[in-house]
């Protein structure tokens, strides 16, 4: 029970990696607010100590109520982004608009709302810990036709360094997970549109020199163990579990 004791709030919970999380750390003890804006994503959401909560993170009267309801928090994973497809000269200015949207501003303005909370358990406890969704695709990397998703995942490692600088002395630490190519709802929706599935199934998987698509248990170990007490040293870093990527 790796995280007994510990209130901990996710976004994007009604799939994927947000969905995984959320789990896996009800499962290790927390209390889980599992959070999304799509009512029927958390049905079905189920596990002594976790509940529910509807938040569009782009919404600021959303992002007012749930910090009112949220209080003390011993832990928060922004996991709300999307991937925009194309090159400089094929992204739309709505693409980056959107990308900066939810990967970053959605980011700012959620986080700063839970601040307050945060940091009266980190007063209390000495520690509590802000964990927030980059990407190998940031400023640790290019990838072709990943624009803004880059452009805007480089933003969120700024913006997490940001944090740990600010806070360090508080005991709030600050970090990012930045995956590989994980097999999720929302890359199998980008496959299926690709002009040809069975090839952008088999790109995303020669990209991984493990040979194989990331599953959500395999990010999920280190989302636990930077919400633990366990990393209680460890802040301002860009995590990569990336099946060797970035080798």
């Amino acid at each position: 029970m790796r995280l007994s004791g510990k209130r901990i709030l996710v976004t994007a919970a009604g799939q994927g990696i947000g969905r995984a999380s959320a789990l896996a750390c009800a499962a290790e003890g927390a209390e889980v607010i599992a959070t999304d804006r799509d009512p029927a994503l958390l049905e079905g959401l189920r596990h002594p100590g976790l509940r529910t909560a509807l938040l569009d993170v782009t919404d600021a009267a959303m992002i007012d109520r749930i910090a009112a309801e949220a209080g003390a928090l011993d832990g928060l994973f922004n996991c709300a982004g999307m991937v925009a497809n194309g090159s400089l000269q094929d992204c739309t200015a709505q693409d980056w608009d959107q990308s900066f949207r939810l990967n970053v501003d959605a980011m700012f303005h959620l986080t700063r709302a839970l601040l307050p909370g945060l940091l009266d358990t980190a007063e209390r406890k000495g520690t509590a810990s802000i964990l927030n969704m980059s990407s190998m695709c940031s400023s640790i990397k290019g990838f072709v036709n990943r624009c803004a998703y880059g452009a805007s995942k480089a933003a969120v490692i700024g913006l997490t360094k940001s944090i740990a600088a600010d806070y360090v002395k508080t005991g709030l630490r600050c970090n990012a997970l930045c995956p590989g190519t994980v097999d999720t709802p929302s890359l199998r929706e980008r496959i299926a549109s690709a002009a040809d599935p069975v090839q952008a199934e088999k790109d995303f998987v020669a990209r991984q020199p493990m040979g194989r698509l990331a599953t959500v248990e395999d990010m999920t170990p280190m989302v636990v163990y930077l919400l633990s007490d366990e990393s209680r040293f460890v802040t301002g870093q860009s995590m990569l579990v990336d099946g060797g990527v970035t080798i």
